[in-house]
């Protein structure tokens, strides 16, 4: 009876309640909700068309690899992609807040946008690009590069939500990290290239919500010429101050200009100290030093015979009671133009 009395009691005092101290802890990470690896990867596909519709993705790292003759489309924004090993594919990416890495690909045509981009060990890619940064190729040929050009509804939000600027793109400045003497690894793509002839829109069923536009003048990226020869030997440097409609006048601006046949060959979003709006604006820097607290500028250089007189005259004429700085230089040394890149580009590491 001993022992039976015995087993009652060991029971009897393993059912009592855990206290507070036995309890395991609880950690804010426990009640995160778990990550399907597999829904943020294409991997080993074949012959298929697919992707990923806005909101899927929500800035999660995204992998494709080993994939072979697919369309790949990812409409929304991720943190980072990895692309490995894969051949005769067509992909879209939405904004990448930090790199996109190609490596040991082949024959692929691709759109995207990212902080940092960086191919190595590849093979006639041709990449319609915005990138904030230099983009850099490493061991890889006949790399062919052309502007971003793409819309569609949720895609300006997604760049801000992936921390991207549409002003901010580098396109054409691309590193190579293992020239060869003799031999160019990389060039640009034609000025008139249709971007619909390299990346489709799709028509499967699953994207037809999408209202995709390929149209230039609708593109959330302004197109520009990038380190293509200027045309003329006259280029002009406007620049925009932060407030509420920026942007707006920004974009209106630029249609007018390449409406009348200019080209815009660059754009610039950043932020502005005194001493480099000293630099830059030089005798009128007193008149835009308020300006510089209310956020960052947006720079925009056109090129053209006349540029620089048809830019006062639209900004007097449209732009009416809003502050903006046109220079009077007329050549393509024009030290304002000269002046506000160098430093934009140090600031931003590129």
């Amino acid at each position: 009876m001993g022992c039976f009395f015995s087993k009652r009691r060991k029971a009897g005092k393993e059912s009592q309640p855990e206290t507070e101290d036995e309890r395991p802890r609880q950690y804010s990470w426990d009640h995160r909700e778990k990550v399907d690896l597999k829904d943020y990867m294409f991997s080993g596909l074949k012959n298929e068309t697919v992707g990923r519709l806005p909101g899927k993705v929500a800035g999660q790292q995204f992998i494709i690899q080993d994939c072979e003759n697919c369309k790949i489309y990812i409409f929304d924004h991720s943190a980072t992609v990895t692309i490995d090993d894969c051949t005769s594919c067509v992909i879209f990416l939405g904004p990448v807040k930090t790199s996109v890495f190609f490596r040991n690909c082949r024959d692929c045509r691709c759109l995207l946008a990212c902080q940092q981009f960086r191919v190595r060990d590849c093979r006639k890619l041709e990449v319609f690009l915005c990138c904030a940064t230099q983009p850099i190729i490493e061991s890889s040929t006949n790399i062919k590069f052309g502007c971003f050009q793409w819309y569609y509804p949720e895609l300006a939000f997604q760049f801000k939500d992936a921390g991207l600027s549409i002003f901010n793109n580098t396109w054409s400045n691309i590193h190579d990290f293992t020239p060869v003497a003799g031999e160019l690894n990389w060039s640009l793509l034609p000025e008139n290239a249709k971007i619909q002839d390299f990346v489709p829109v799709p028509t499967t069923e699953e994207f037809k919500a999408i209202r995709v536009s390929t149209e230039a003048n609708r593109s959330i990226v302004p197109i520009s010429r990038g380190q293509r020869q200027k045309n003329s030997d006259e280029s002009c440097l406007v620049v925009l101050f932060a407030g509420d409609y920026t942007i707006a006048n920004a974009r209106k601006l630029i249609d007018e200009m390449v409406g009348k046949g200019f080209s815009l060959v660059q754009t610039k979003e950043v932020t502005m100290k005194p001493e480099d709006a000293q630099r830059v604006f030089q005798e009128k820097a007193s008149d835009f030093l308020p300006l510089l607290n209310k956020g960052p500028v947006i720079a925009l250089e056109f090129n053209g015979d006349g540029a620089v007189e048809e830019c006062h005259h639209i900004v007097n004429e449209t732009f009416n009671g809003t502050k903006m700085f046109v220079s009077e230089k007329k050549d393509t040394a024009c030290g304002d133009v000269d002046n506000f890149y160098n430093f934009a580009d140090i600031q931003m590491g590129v």
